[in-house]
C-alpha cells in the first residue's frame, strides 16, 4: 500500500471541488500554497496546492501525477489562502477560478515568481581597457563598453540596450569574444529607485478628527469603523494619521479606492504627508508591472499599497490597517466571474490579521448603517466641514417652468456665468456619456436600436458612430432611417452634446468634458484631473467619474442637469443610489473658503424624495430607507442571492432555472423564499438571453447552507451544459 501523499490542487475550471494528484516522481513534496503543472484530460493547467492528503476516493490507478512544481515555496501564505477559500465559500464560486482570480494573470499562466532577465556588465579587463584606442578601430564597441562601465555591477539589461544602441549584439559580441564584456541571467529586483521623500506636517485635527483617529488607535486588534463624514470633511486627514501610526510601527496598510480615477491624488497627499511612496495596484498597469508590484507588497517592501478592487486579494508580510475609501461606490463589487465584494472581503481579511478596518463615505450604504446600528461596528462621525468651510446651499430647478433649452434652463445658465465671472470653477454632472441616448426618425419613429441587445444605440457624434453601450456594438451613424429613409435626429443629451451647449454658450471659457469616452488615452484622466485642479478647466462636464472623492479647490458651482433618470428606479435600492449621487457630486463645491451652491434640475420638485433630501440630508433618506427595509424585509434586513442564466435560446435559460428553483425549494424550506424565474429587464444582450432567480432568506445561514448543496447539484445537471450560469451572493444589482 502507497503512503505516498495526495496533493489536493484547485484549478481554473468551472467545477466546484478540488482535484487530487500524486505528487511528481523524484521531487520534494510542493508546499500547500504552492503552484504545479498538472494534466487535465488534454491540456496541461496550473494549479495551486490548497492541503496534502493521506489519501483519495480515486483508485490509486486512477491518479495521474502532478509534472511540475512551480514554486519552492508558498506562493501564497497562510492569511492570504484562507481569504481564497472564504471567498469561494461564501460566494459559492469554484475554488480554482477564486484562486485565479487573487493571482496577477503572470502567475496564473505559470510564470516565475521572480523572472529572470539577461544582463551585460563589463569585465575586470573591460575596465582596464584603453577605450580611446578602442573608439578608434571600433567605435560601436567603445560606445557600448562606456555604457556598461556607466552601469558597474549591476550591468544593462538587454532589454535597455535594444533601447540606448541599435545593432549592439555585433558589437557585444566583439567585445565578449575579446573578454571585455559578458553576460548572465539574473533574478529581476524588486527593488524600486530610490526616492527621497520628506513628509510635510499638515493642519491640525479638529475634535471630530481627533476623536476618529483616538478611536481607531484604542481598537485592541480587529475593529471596523465607519467613518461618517460629509464631503470635505477631511476623511483622509483621519486616514493618514492611522497610515501614519502603522509605518511607525513597521506594518503595512492596505488603502482600497473604487476606481483608477482617485488614485492620482491620493496617491500624491500620501507621498507628500507620509513621505513614501505608495504602491499601486489597479487594472491599468502592465502585466509585469502588476506583478512586481504584487511582489513588493507581498515581501513587505511596499509600506503603504492602494488599489482597486482586486488588491483586496494582495499578500502583506506585516499587515496593520485596511482603509477602504468611498466604502458605498458599487465599483467594489465585481459584476462577473467570482462575484465578490472587496468591501466585505477586506472587512473579513482584517478580522483575520487583527487589525482595525476603516470604511469611509459621506453616504454610507445601508448595509454599514445597520451594522453601527446593531452595535457590529463603530460609527465615527465627522459632521462638519473641516476648515470652517460651510456645506453647499442646493437648491431644486423646475424644468416645467423653466425649459431646459439643449440640457440647460435660464436659471442654470445665469448661475454659471455669475460664479464664472466671480472666478468660480463649474460642474456640470450628467451621468450619460455619448452626444444623445436615441436616434429617431423624423417621419416613422423608428429608434436605431442594437441588433444583439434589447437596447437603443447611443448616438457618439464626434466618432460618427452609434454604439450598444451594454455590448460594445457599433456601426456608422447614418443621417437617414434604415427602415423609411427619411432624416433622423438625436433625441436627448449625452456629455458629449452638454460639451457643444456649454462651448456654444460660454465661448470665451475653457471647457473639459471627463467621461471614460475622453479619457481612454493612457494619462489623459491624470492630465485632466490636473486641469480641473488647478482651476485651468472653467468648465467641467462628465459623469459620476467626477463625483467621487475629487477636490477642485476653485470649484463653487455644482449643476446636475438630469437628476429625475434616478427618481422612478425600478430596484429597491434606488433611493439610497439617488441620494448617494446627489450628495457625492454636490460635496465638490464650496470646498474652499467660498461657500458653494448647487442647482439641480427637476421636473418634478414635488416628489417626496427631493423633500426629505433637502430636509434631513443623507442621514433623512437613509433613515427613512432602513425603516422601509425592515418592513418589507429586503437587505439589510434579509439575504439575498441571484442565480443568472443566459443562453442563445429563451427556453434554455428558463428550463434551467425552473431546475434550480425545484432544487431551492426543497433546500431552503419556509425560511427561503424563491422568486422566479423572470426574463432580465433587458432581457436580450449580446446576442443571449437571460434570466434569473432570486433567493432570499431573513436567515443568513438558512441561505448559504441551501447554496452549499444547490451549486454543485446544479454544475452536475445536464440543463447546465446548455447556459452559462451564475451565482451572485449579496447582489447590488437586481436588474
Amino acid at each position: 500500500m502507497s503512503t505516498e501523499p495526495i496533493l489536493r490542487v484547485a484549478l481554473p475550471v468551472p467545477l466546484s471541488r478540488l482535484f487530487d494528484y500524486r505528487p511528481p516522481a523524484g521531487g520534494a513534496l510542493p508546499a500547500v500554497g504552492a503552484r504545479v503543472r498538472v494534466p487535465f484530460g488534454r491540456r496541461r493547467l496550473t494549479g495551486l496546492v490548497m492541503s496534502h492528503a493521506a489519501g483519495s476516493e480515486l483508485p490509486p490507478e486512477r491518479l495521474k501525477r502532478a509534472e511540475a512544481v512551480l514554486d519552492e515555496r508558498a506562493l501564497l501564505d497562510d492569511d492570504a489562502l484562507w481569504l481564497v477559500q472564504f471567498a469561494a465559500d461564501y460566494y459559492h464560486h469554484p475554488v480554482g477560478e477564486s484562486v485565479a482570480t487573487a493571482l496577477p494573470a503572470v502567475l496564473r499562466q505559470g510564470e516565475a515568481l521572480h523572472p529572470t532577465a539577461t544582463v551585460c556588465r563589463a569585465t575586470a579587463d573591460g575596465g582596464n581597457a584603453d577605450i580611446d584606442a578602442l573608439e578608434r578601430r571600433a567605435p560601436k564597441q567603445a560606445e557600448l563598453l562606456r555604457h556598461l562601465l556607466d552601469a558597474g555591477d549591476d550591468g544593462v539589461l538587454h532589454a535597455q540596450l535594444d533601447d540606448m544602441l541599435a545593432n549592439w549584439r555585433r558589437a557585444y559580441a566583439a567585445l565578449r569574444d575579446k573578454g571585455l564584456a559578458t553576460s548572465e541571467e539574473r533574478r529581476a529586483s524588486d527593488r524600486r529607485p530610490p526616492v527621497e521623500l520628506d513628509a510635510t506636517p499638515g493642519p491640525d485635527l479638529n475634535d471630530a478628527q481627533r476623536d476618529a483617529v483616538d478611536a481607531v488607535r484604542a481598537a485592541d486588534g480587529f475593529g471596523a469603523f465607519v467613518l461618517d463624514g460629509v464631503t470635505g470633511s477631511g476623511k483622509t486627514e483621519v486616514y493618514l494619521h492611522l497610515i501614519a501610526d502603522c509605518i511607525a510601527r513597521g506594518e503595512q496598510a492596505l488603502v482600497l479606492v473604487p476606481e483608477i480615477g482617485l488614485t492620482p491624488q491620493l496617491v500624491a497627499r500620501f507621498r507628500e504627508r507620509l513621505g513614501v511612496d505608495p504602491e499601486l495596484l489597479h487594472s491599468g498597469l502592465t502585466d509585469t508591472a502588476r506583478l512586481a508590484a504584487w511582489r513588493r507588497a507581498r515581501s513587505g517592501q511596499a509600506t503603504v499599497v492602494v488599489g482597486t478592487r482586486s488588491a483586496v486579494f494582495v499578500p502583506l508580510a506585516c499587515p496593520g490597517l485596511v482603509v477602504v475609501d468611498e466604502e458605498h461606490d458599487p465599483s467594489f463589487k465585481q459584476q462577473d466571474g467570482l462575484r465578490y465584494s472587496a468591501r466585505d472581503l477586506a472587512i473579513a481579511r482584517a478580522k483575520r490579521a487583527g487589525v482595525p478596518a476603516v470604511l469611509g463615505s459621506a453616504t454610507p450604504t445601508l448595509e454599514m448603517l445597520k451594522h453601527c446600528r446593531d452595535d457590529n461596528y463603530r460609527h465615527l462621525r465627522l459632521p462638519a466641514r473641516a476648515g470652517g468651510a460651510e456645506a453647499p446651499v442646493i437648491r431644486l430647478v423646475d424644468t416645467v417652468r423653466h425649459a431646459a433649452d439643449d440640457g440647460l434652463s435660464d436659471p442654470v445658465r445665469q448661475a454659471m456665468r455669475s460664479h464664472l465671472d466671480a472666478g468660480g470653477q463649474v460642474l456640470v454632472f450628467l451621468n450619460r456619456r455619448g452626444f444623445a441616448p436615441t436616434l429617431i426618425c423624423s417621419a416613422c419613429g423608428h429608434v436605431a436600436g442594437c441588433r444583439r441587445c434589447d437596447a437603443r444605440l447611443t448616438v457618439h457624434a464626434s466618432a460618427g458612430q452609434l454604439r450598444c453601450h451594454h455590448c460594445g456594438a457599433q456601426r456608422p451613424l447614418d443621417p437617414h432611417c434604415e427602415e423609411c429613409g427619411e432624416a433622423v435626429r438625436p433625441l436627448g443629451a449625452g456629455t458629449e452634446r452638454l460639451e457643444d451647449t456649454l462651448r456654444a454658450a460660454f465661448p470665451a471659457r475653457t471647457v473639459t468634458r471627463i467621461d471614460s469616452d475622453s479619457v481612454q488615452r493612457r494619462g489623459a484622466m491624470d492630465d485632466a484631473l490636473a486641469a480641473a485642479t488647478a482651476g485651468s478647466a472653467e468648465i467641467l462636464v462628465g459623469t459620476q467619474m467626477l463625483s467621487k472623492g475629487h477636490h477642485f479647490p476653485q470649484l463653487t458651482l455644482v449643476c446636475v442637469v438630469n437628476a429625475d433618470q434616478g427618481l422612478f428606479g425600478t430596484d429597491f435600492r434606488a433611493d439610497e443610489r439617488m441620494a448617494q449621487s446627489i450628495i457625492q457630486v454636490a460635496g465638490r463645491a464650496g470646498r474652499e473658503q467660498r461657500r458653494g451652491e448647487v442647482l439641480i434640475q427637476t421636473a418634478f420638485p414635488a416628489h417626496p424624495f427631493w423633500r426629505r433630501l433637502l430636509d434631513g440630508g443623507y442621514v433623512g433618506v437613509s433613515a427613512d430607507a432602513l425603516a422601509e427595509r425592515e418592513a418589507t424585509h429586503w437587505p439589510p434586513f434579509s439575504r439575498l442571492a441571484l442565480i443568472r442564466a443566459s443562453a442563445h435560446r429563451r427556453q434554455d435559460a428558463h428550463a434551467f432555472l425552473v431546475v434550480a428553483r425545484g432544487l431551492a425549494a426543497g433546500l431552503g424550506g419556509d425560511r427561503l423564499d424563491v422568486l422566479g424565474p423572470v426574463d432580465a429587464v433587458m432581457a436580450r444582450k449580446a446576442g443571449r438571453y437571460r434570466a434569473q432567480l432570486l433567493l432570499r432568506s431573513g436567515d443568513r445561514a438558512a441561505l448559504h447552507t441551501a447554496l452549499r448543496a444547490l451549486r454543485p447539484a446544479l454544475e452536475d445537471d445536464p440543463a447546465a451544459r446548455r447556459v452559462r450560469w451564475s451565482v451572485d451572493v449579496d447582489p447590488i444589482e437586481l436588474y
